[in-house]
């Protein structure tokens, strides 16, 4: 299972031969020019948590460039399938195996909106498990009781990938906690530094989890890590 970040909370996992685009706010990102262009990314699924312009701006396009199927909550794949793009749609606790795996939609706690203020349904998570590995993506998110569910509910997981930039979602406390309530040790953070408001300081929130005993990442836009 590979990991490319591509900033925000935008990541592309390659898995069982398929390409999965998560979130893909990517043109209208300052700190990812130079280092990632959605003109140029492949991917024959894309997940979306929900509907705001920080994680569905490229989405239209690299669907329709490259044919990916959009896998989301009822609301955000109609939206899509107006515009004639293939969707699969889901909700909270529903999953599907689909050819790169298991797929669980799970709750989160945020808004969501489509960028023409159409209701974007409620905003989700999704856990993905196959033969190569379980990982968590929270999307935007508060700590939510919810989440203990998940280890309840699904395979071990061998990593999370939370929001760590605080404001809009949970900061470095509560997603250290949110990794305790998943029964992680392994955490990506993502959803931090884009803006003003989620700026962070790498060294404190990595000494934070390290504290605790936990490991958290911070892939640099454009690397790639082996999970």
């Amino acid at each position: 299972m590979k990991l490319t970040y591509a900033g925000h909370s935008c990541f592309l996992v390659e898995t069982k031969g398929k390409k999965l685009l998560f979130d893909p706010f990517i043109s209208p990102n300052e700190l990812s020019k130079g280092k990632v262009s959605a003109d140029d990314i492949e991917a024959d699924y894309i997940l979306l948590t929900h509907g705001h312009q920080d994680h569905v701006a490229d989405a239209e396009a690299i669907a329709k460039r490259t044919g990916a199927k959009i896998i989301s909550n009822f609301e955000i794949v109609s939206w899509y399938g107006e515009k004639d793009l293939e969707g699969h749609p889901m909700n909270h606790g529903g999953q599907w195996k689909f050819d790169f795996g298991t797929l669980k939609y799970v709750s989160a706690i945020h808004s969501s909106v489509l960028p023409d203020g159409t209701y974007g349904g409620n905003p989700g998570g999704f856990v993905l498990w196959n033969e190569e590995g379980c990982f968590y993506f929270a999307g935007d998110t508060a700590l939510t009781m919810d989440m203990k569910l998940i280890p309840m509910t699904c395979p071990k997981l061998d990593f999370a990938i939370l929001p760590i930039g605080d404001n809009f979602t949970m900061g470095t406390e509560e997603a250290i906690l949110a990794s305790d309530f998943v029964e992680t040790n392994k955490v990506i953070g993502c959803h931090y530094d884009t803006f003003g408001y989620i700026e962070i300081d790498h060294d404190a929130v990595k000494k934070s989890f390290e504290d605790k005993g936990k490991e958290l990442i911070l892939l640099p836009i454009g690397d790639s890590m082996s999970m």
